[in-house]
């Protein structure tokens, strides 16, 4: 007897992800940069899944940290 796969190992294999970039700011942190950046995608992106931190940078001014920033790769998966 050939038994299927679980409907959940099989949805997996049929979605399609999408990745996109966004870059958060914050003048606290950059885990608050990037709580920004996702925060902000969620409320237009539907079903984000996972969140991969690609690069953190600063604002400078007067010798002084003015901001801090956090690139994000975000991907979402699209309607079926």
């Amino acid at each position: 007897m050939i038994l299927s796969p679980p409907d959940k190992e099989v949805d997996m294999a049929e979605s399609i992800y999408r990745v996109t970039e966004v870059i958060g700011t914050s003048p606290e942190s950059w885990e608050a940069a990037a709580k920004n950046a996702v925060e902000t995608a969620a409320k237009t992106l539907r079903d984000l899944r996972v969140g991969e931190i690609v690069k953190f940078d600063m604002t400078i001014d007067d010798g002084h940290v003015t901001a801090y920033r956090a690139r994000v790769n975000i991907s979402f998966k699209y309607d079926g």
